[in-house]
């Protein structure tokens, strides 16, 4: 099961969006070279105040492109780096893998998924209303349904570039669903 790379973004600044790149290196450990959320300790603005020196789970943010053509026919104009992603992808389910998965993107790079990136309120200053398309409770189940992408820590570093192949690896069983990070 396989996909491609659609876009990649960083930014040197805290900040909501982040610009679209022609390319991005990933740094074993660290995460995106030159973005904010890159380190080994946990680089979440608000986290960092009361928990600094848990680790970085949140090295690499991923998102699915098919999500922006679901927000589109809602009436949500979203894109590639707007809510913060570092990887854009097509072509494959983030949200269904397990942890522990890793994705070969590129030649070189690996990374291995952590867990659900949790969005946040500032969601809803981007896009009125676009907190409720991307997280919701369940009035039935009560799960929550997170679908603004996936965190993941570099394992092997490299450049990535828009239309570069990703290629998903799964982790032995028992597979853990993912959880938010």
């Amino acid at each position: 099961m396989g996909g491609r790379v659609t876009a990649v973004s960083r930014n040197e600044r805290y900040g909501f969006s982040k610009p679209t790149r022609p390319s991005i290196t990933l740094l074993a450990g660290l995460g995106v070279e030159g973005d904010v959320h890159a380190g080994t300790t946990i680089r979440h603005q608000f986290r960092m105040t009361y928990e600094p020196d848990l680790p970085n789970l949140r090295q690499v943010h991923l998102m699915h492109e098919e999500l922006f053509e679901e927000l589109a026919l809602k009436g949500f104009d979203v894109s590639a780096g707007r809510l913060g992603e570092n990887v854009t992808t097509a072509g494959v389910d983030l949200l269904g893998l397990p942890a522990g998965t890793l994705l070969h993107l590129g030649k070189e790079a690996v990374l291995e998924v952590t867990g659900l990136r949790n969005p946040c309120a500032k969601i809803n200053d981007f896009r009125p209303g676009l907190l409720g398309e991307v997280f919701a409770l369940d009035p039935v189940s009560g799960e929550f349904t997170f679908k603004s992408g996936v965190m993941a820590v570099v394992r092997t570093g490299g450049m990535v570039r828009a239309g570069d192949t990703v290629e998903v690896e799964l982790p032995p069983p028992p597979h853990r669903a993912l959880e938010r990070v």
